[in-house]
């Protein structure tokens, strides 16, 4: 989630065409948070912002939550301006009001949980919950214990939680590796940091949500149990 022109978000959010939401606006007939803003160039996240035209919200989406198997190749956002395909175009009119809850960059494949639920999706993310993610990753070469337990240690301000040698040789090195922040191509840059290229990433797991077999570019719906279970060590969470 990340902040755009108000009138964008008004398009975004299906709430009116680009050009109807400029011209509300300016003729001050949208608020937000309860205050009206003239400038469609406002900066707002869509998916958090109490939005309203002429008083009246957005119509509450129905809770939604699913699993996708995101493939090497999409790119996990709504649009895309170098034209490449991302997760919403494999959903189609299935996306709805669906946002990725973190990310999964170009050259990765697996699971990636989507969300009405833009609470849930604050609390999955949300490095204080300590959610393991699991991967499964092919690196380059020979990965040393050294290079593991440096990983494991922290570099630079990143670290794995755990990591487990899978097979080892002289040519490459399987690995599962789970985190439990996510930072931007974590796995990616820690193994360049003692190295090593990544040349397989694959996210089997997000909590006890599980990737299963899961085709690429498939999805199934999650229940409100399971995603309870992902968080229960941090509290009860509320879900719409």
């Amino acid at each position: 989630m990340g902040k755009v022109r108000l009138d964008r978000a008004l398009s975004k959010l299906g709430m009116a065409s680009r050009s109807d939401a400029r011209r509300l606006i300016l003729e001050g007939r949208v608020a937000v948070g309860g205050r009206a803003i003239k400038d469609p160039a406002q900066l707002v996240v869509p998916e958090l912002a109490d939005i309203r035209i002429d008083g009246v919200a957005r119509p509450r989406a129905r809770w939604r939550t699913i699993a996708l198997h995101k493939p090497r190749g999409t790119v996990t956002t709504r649009r895309d301006p170098r034209g490449r395909k991302t997760v919403f175009d494999l959903l189609g009119d299935d996306a709805g009001s669906l946002v990725a809850v973190g990310r999964l960059d170009l050259a990765s494949s697996g699971l990636l949980i989507l969300t009405t639920d833009t609470q849930l999706a604050a609390r999955l993310t949300d490095p204080a919950n300590a959610i393991v993610r699991r991967y499964v990753v092919t690196a380059r070469g020979a990965l040393s214990d050294e290079a593991i337990q440096k990983m494991t240690a922290g570099i630079d301000g990143l670290q794995a939680t755990s990591i487990a040698v899978l097979k080892r040789s002289r040519r490459e090195t399987h690995l599962t590796i789970e985190l439990t922040e996510g930072k931007n191509r974590e796995i990616r840059r820690l193994l360049s940091a003692v190295g090593h290229e990544v040349t397989r990433l694959l996210r089997v797991s997000f909590g006890p949500i599980e990737l299963g077999t899961l085709p690429p570019g498939t999805w199934r719906e999650v229940t409100r149990q399971e995603i309870e279970h992902a968080i229960s060590a941090s509290g009860r969470m509320v879900t719409r």
